[in-house]
């Protein structure tokens, strides 16, 4: 990896921490085609890009991230600490990500999607936004119906989650569910739409390893 170079009209714009490892063949500080935008990027200690990973001007993350092969990550987006995705996944425009946050394969995050702490996308998770394609108030309309994913939540393989929806803290959704209406926390949704089925606690480990793979915190 070259730990110097990148790829942007303007390097200055670039401000990046220390210890970063970025592949040659990355870009950081892709130009958006609007104009309207912050045209810098902000970046924290301990990056690591790999190989056709895009991030645009106009986005900050904070440190220890680790940026998949061929991720793209586009403009006005604000993410924490310890960021991890993985590759070929899509992170659009104006979204908010929490710390620790974990992005697996092949997964797409519509513009304005708030995601907080501790949050885990399974591989092919798709986030929509928008309500009405096509309609002439779409623009407007994916800022209100954006999906608010909350601290601990878990989402499973393939899981589809439809605009204006909340996910509640350290719900669980099931592999493959489609997701229409909000998910109280602490519950299991399976299905398409998506149900309530149990409690997380009601899960049990099939592995054997422990008794309860999700145990209630202490309060």
């Amino acid at each position: 990896m070259d730990t110097d170079k990148f790829h942007s009209s303007n390097s200055t714009d670039i401000i990046i921490g220390k210890n970063r490892q970025v592949d040659e063949r990355a870009i950081i500080g892709y130009s958006p085609l609007r104009d309207d935008i912050d045209q810098s990027i902000r970046i924290g200690n301990n990056l690591i890009v790999l190989a056709g990973a895009i991030i645009y001007k106009g986005t900050r993350i904070g440190d220890n991230a680790i940026i998949g092969h061929n991720v793209v990550v586009r403009e006005e987006n604000i993410i924490g600490d310890n960021f991890k995705i993985w590759s070929n996944s899509v992170i659009d425009y104006g979204c908010n990500i929490g710390n620790n946050v974990k992005i697996h394969s092949n997964c797409y995050i519509a513009q304005f999607t708030s995601i907080e702490d501790n949050v885990f996308l399974a591989p092919g998770t798709t986030i929509g936004n928008d309500p009405h394609p096509g309609c002439d108030f779409s623009i407007e309309c994916i800022k209100k119906a954006n999906v608010f994913i909350k601290k601990g939540a878990q989402i499973g393989l393939n899981v589809t989650i439809l605009p204006n929806v909340v996910i509640g803290e350290r719900a669980l959704v099931g592999a493959g569910a489609v997701v229409v209406d909000n998910v109280p926390a602490e519950t299991v949704v399976t299905g398409n739409p998506a149900r309530v089925s149990k409690s997380r606690y009601d899960l049990k480990c099939e592995t054997g390893l422990t008794d309860n793979p999700y145990r209630r915190r202490q309060q």
